[in-house]
């Protein structure tokens, strides 16, 4: 299989890459001209209900190989800012997974901030996706998304057929998920990967979590008693996988079967930290810490993979307290 990424010097982006080598795959790791970490953002580092966060990191323009690349690895050109991708670059891939965009909670939410959120994914999701449209045996497009996409919704559960949210998440995915729409027109298949919140050990939403958990001084955020989904970042990459090969197209949510709540999951993580995790995070406090932010942490989103369930994906990580003795056992 030979997969091209952008995004790929992110918290998920870096973790495919590594993963797609040692599996014996191609990779083409799109690149942008130049170094800096203005633009739209290269890396996906998810953030709160799957919405990513950049990684720009310094990328050297190199359209073979690079220094720090496995063998496996070529990094081709691109620059969503002025429109700059050949479709040669994309000619001949089985896929296209598309994880950049500036992160969500890298920054307050200012007017221009969420400007560039809107645009980093925008730019980049379109300029992939008509390109796609240009070629005569289209990849499949995974495009990142986020659970964000269904708003607040208490205890409703939710599935691929459920509502849209009308807060600004919610309406940042919808922009993002239409931006592939010269793909899907084309003929190319299309997947929004609807990713939860992603456990990892460093980086993703627990970034800012773990340490106070592992210092014994974490605990719920706001009431506790909102339902987050979330899915573990070795699962994270097996539903990638999965889609790429199997016969979906439209949304996906990437979450774990099993939706806990805030308190359930911050517990779990600090039991198998041997922690407690007695404090709790008032929701004034989050305001101050993270702004606009703290709305989406203490959202509820009880979201289930209907998708993942029909069509025969298997977890490694199901339950709650696996996947919190795996991040523990990964620190």
């Amino acid at each position: 299989m030979d997969v091209a990424v952008a995004g790929s010097h992110g918290f998920i982006g870096s973790a495919l890459v590594a993963d797609l080598v040692a599996r014996g795959h191609g990779v083409r790791r799109l690149v942008r001209r130049g170094t800096g970490s203005g633009g739209t953002g290269s890396g996906d580092g998810k953030g709160p209900r799957g919405t990513s966060s950049s990684d720009d990191g310094a990328l050297r323009a190199n359209p073979t190989h690079a220094a720090t690349d496995p063998p496996g690895v070529r990094q081709v050109l691109w620059d969503p800012r002025t429109g700059e991708l050949a479709p040669a670059a994309l000619e001949g891939a089985d896929a296209v997974v598309n994880l950049a965009g500036a992160g969500v909670g890298d920054h307050r939410w200012t007017p221009a901030y969420r400007q560039k959120l809107l645009g980093s994914r925008t730019t980049t999701t379109s300029l992939l996706a008509r390109t796609i449209a240009r070629l005569d045996d289209p990849p499949v497009l995974v495009n990142a998304s986020g659970t964000g996409a269904y708003g607040n919704r208490g205890d409703e559960v939710l599935t691929e057929a459920s509502e849209r949210g009308d807060d600004f998440l919610a309406q940042l995915v919808k922009a993002w998920e239409n931006a592939t729409a010269p793909a899907a027109d084309a003929g190319a298949r299309v997947v929004w990967l609807r990713s939860g919140i992603v456990l990892g050990a460093s980086g993703g939403a627990l970034g800012r979590l773990l340490p106070l958990l592992r210092l014994g001084v974490g605990g719920p955020l706001g009431s506790g008693r909102q339902w987050w989904s979330w899915i573990t970042l070795v699962d994270e990459l097996a539903v990638i996988r999965h889609v790429i090969g199997a016969d979906v197209r439209g949304p996906v949510n990437a979450v774990a079967p099993e939706p806990t709540t805030n308190r359930e999951l911050t517990r779990a993580l600090a039991k198998a930290l041997h922690r407690p995790a007695a404090l709790t995070v008032p929701r004034f406090a989050l305001r101050i810490a993270v702004g606009q932010l703290a709305a989406d942490l203490v959202a509820s989103q009880r979201v289930v993979p209907a998708v993942l369930s029909r069509t025969g994906f298997a977890w490694t990580h199901a339950a709650p307290e696996e996947a919190a003795r795996w991040v523990a056992a990964r620190g």
